[in-house]
C-alpha cells in the first residue's frame, strides 16, 4: 500500500467523532421523499450534503432543480491527465411506518452498542455521508484529489428516481467519466466483505379492482354481486402460486439465466446464507422455486410480491359490507434482460385474463428500472477488489444484490461506463423497516474502502495507460443517451393506467 494514502487514513481515525455527529445532522432531518408534507426537510437535507461539499473544496457545488427533489452536484476535475469517476448516493429515506415499532425515535440517531438506530442510518444517508468523508480526508491531508471526481446525490431513490432519470438521459456531456462508484449495497455477514456485480430492476405498480358503482349489503346483494377484494384475490393467487412459480405468460423467456460460473462463485461465499436469513426472518424454511437454489432466487430470478391491499372495512366490530373499490400495491423484480416496460405489459395482460366477470381492474404504473450485470473483468472493478482487501485484511467475496438500484442500470446504458457498487450495510440492517440501523464500525471500513478505492484509480498504471474515456465520450454520449430515451428502456415512472375491456364486466 503506497504510503501516499495513509495520512488520508490517520485523518478518518481522527476524526470519527466529527463524521458521527455530522452524520447525526443529516439524519435529524426527516427527508421522507414519498410524502409531500416533507417537500421543505427535502430541500433542507439536499442544502447540508452541498454545504458539505462545498466545505471540503469541491467546485460547482449546486443544487439542480427537478421535475421532483433537487440533485446535488459537485466536482474537482483537476488532475490533468488522470480518470475521471462518478460518486453517487441518495440522501432520501424510506417512510417510517409503523412508528410503533421503533425502540428510539426515527429521526433522533441513537447508539446502542456499536449500532447507530435511525431512518437513513445505513439506506443511505450513512454510506452516501461516507462518499464526503473520504473526499474530504483526501482533500484535507493532500490539498488534492488523486483523480477527478464528479459527485451526483440524488433525493427521489425512494420514490422511483424519475428526475435523476430525467438528468442523466438530457445531459450525459455534464456526467462524463470513466467509472461510475454507487454506495448503497451491503455485505453477506459481518466481516465477510463483499463487492456488488449486479442488482436486479424493479417494477413498481398498482392493481385497482373496481365492482359495483358503490359498497352493498351483503345479505340484500351477496350472491349476485361482485365481490372487489375476492376479485382482487383471484388474480393474486392467479399470479403467483404457492410454490412461488410466477404466471405471467413470457416472463421467463425475457430472461438471462445465472450462469455457472456464477453459481460456482456463490457458492465461495464462507458465509451460511440460507441459515443467515432464515436466522433474520425466524423462518425454518425459505420458500419459493423449489427447483432453485436459495442464493439463485435471492438475487438471479423475477419475483412478484404483494406489498399493501387498501380497501373494505378493517375497523373494530363487524360491517356487512361487500366492498365496491380495492386496490392492491405490488412489484416485480426484474433480472437482465426483462425490461420494465415490456414486463409491464405481459402483467396487464395478465391482470386483464384473470379478471373476473363483473370486475374492472386498473394497472397503474408506479415506478421502474432495468438490472444490470456488470462484468468482472475489467480494471476499476479490480481496483475495488484491491481496495477492500486492503481495507478489511482479506478478499471480497463478489455477490449479485436481489434489490433494485436503478441508477445503476442507467450509468451503464446512458454513460456506458462500467459501474462499481461498494458498501458495508448488513442484512440484518433493517433497511426499510423499524429500527435500520448503521454497525459504526463499518461506517468507518465504508469511508476507508472509498478512500481506497479513489487512491487505487488514480494511481494504477493500468488504468492510467487507458484512453480517456470521459474525454471520447462527450461527442458520442448525447446521440446515444437520445435513442434509449426514444425507446424507452428504463421505463421508469409511466404512472399510466390501462383499463380491461367493458366486456368483462357482466
Amino acid at each position: 500500500m503506497s504510503d501516499a494514502v495513509q495520512p488520508a487514513l490517520q485523518y478518518v481515525d481522527e476524526h470519527r467523532e466529527q463524521f458521527l455527529e455530522e452524520l447525526k445532522d443529516l439524519i435529524r432531518i426527516p427527508s421522507i421523499s414519498t410524502l409531500p408534507k416533507h417537500r421543505k426537510d427535502m430541500r433542507r437535507a439536499a442544502r447540508f450534503v452541498a454545504d458539505q461539499l462545498t466545505a471540503i473544496g469541491l467546485r460547482k457545488v449546486r443544487l439542480i432543480k427537478t421535475a421532483g427533489h433537487p440533485l446535488v452536484y459537485g466536482e474537482w476535475l483537476d488532475a490533468p491527465g488522470k480518470p475521471t469517476a462518478l460518486l453517487y448516493g441518495h440522501y432520501d429515506v424510506q417512510p417510517v411506518d409503523p412508528l410503533a415499532l421503533w425502540e428510539s425515535p426515527p429521526f433522533e440517531p441513537t447508539i446502542r452498542g456499536d449500532n447507530l438506530y435511525a431512518r437513513g442510518a445505513v439506506d443511505d444517508k450513512g454510506q452516501m455521508f461516507a462518499i464526503v468523508k473520504a473526499l474530504e480526508a483526501l482533500m484535507r491531508t493532500g490539498g488534492t484529489l488523486p483523480l477527478n471526481v464528479r459527485v451526483l446525490i440524488e433525493g427521489e431513490e425512494e420514490a422511483g428516481g424519475e428526475s435523476i432519470e430525467h438528468y442523466v438521459v438530457e445531459h450525459p456531456e455534464r456526467l462524463g467519466c470513466d467509472v461510475a462508484l454507487i454506495v448503497d449495497t451491503g455485505i453477506p455477514a459481518p466481516d465477510v466483505p463483499s463487492i456488488t456485480y449486479g442488482v436486479r430492476g424493479i417494477i413498481y405498480a398498482e392493481i385497482e379492482a373496481r365492482g359495483a358503482k358503490r359498497d352493498l349489503h351483503s345479505g340484500e346483494f351477496g350472491g349476485i354481486a361482485p365481490n372487489a377484494i375476492h376479485a382482487l384475490a383471484v388474480v393474486l393467487a392467479g399470479l403467483k402460486d404457492a410454490r412461488g412459480h410466477i404466471h405471467i405468460p413470457g416472463l421467463y423467456d425475457k430472461m438471462r439465466p445465472a450462469t455457472e460460473e456464477e453459481r460456482r462463485m456463490w457458492a465461495r461465499n464462507p458465509a451460511d446464507m440460507p441459515a443467515i436469513w432464515k436466522r433474520e426472518m425466524g423462518l425454518d424454511v425459505l420458500p419459493g422455486e423449489p427447483e432453485y437454489d436459495p442464493i439463485e432466487r435471492n438475487c438471479a430470478r423475477p419475483t412478484f410480491e404483494v406489498h399493501g391491499i387498501i380497501g373494505g372495512f378493517t375497523g373494530d366490530g363487524a360491517k356487512t359490507v361487500i366492498p365496491a373499490e380495492v386496490r392492491a400495491k405490488v412489484s416485480l423484480r426484474l433480472v437482465p434482460d426483462q425490461r420494465p416496460k415490456a414486463v409491464f405489459k405481459l402483467l396487464e395482460r395478465r391482470v386483464q385474463e384473470l379478471c373476473p366477470p363483473g370486475v374492472t381492474m386498473t394497472v397503474t404504473e408506479i415506478h421502474g428500472g432495468d438490472a444490470v450485470v456488470v462484468p468482472l473483468d475489467n480494471v476499476y472493478i479490480r481496483a475495488a477488489e484491491r481496495a477492500v482487501e486492503q481495507e478489511w485484511g482479506k478478499a471480497p467475496v463478489f455477490e449479485r444484490s436481489g434489490g433494485s438500484i436503478p441508477i445503476g442500470a442507467l450509468f451503464d446504458r446512458v454513460l456506458g461506463v462500467p459501474v462499481v457498487f461498494l458498501g458495508a450495510g448488513l442484512p440484518d440492517d433493517n433497511i426499510h423497516a423499524p429500527n435500520e440501523k448503521f454497525h459504526l464500525p463499518y461506517f468507518y471500513r465504508d469511508i476507508r474502502q472509498i478512500l481506497r478505492f479513489l487512491h487505487l484509480v488514480g494511481n494504477d498504471p493500468a488504468i492510467a495507460a487507458r484512453p480517456n474515456v470521459s474525454a471520447q465520450r462527450r461527442g458520442t454520449t448525447r446521440r446515444a443517451s437520445t435513442a434509449s430515451s426514444a425507446d424507452g428502456a428504463n421505463g421508469a415512472a409511466a404512472s399510466r393506467r390501462v383499463r380491461t375491456p367493458a366486456g368483462k364486466k357482466a
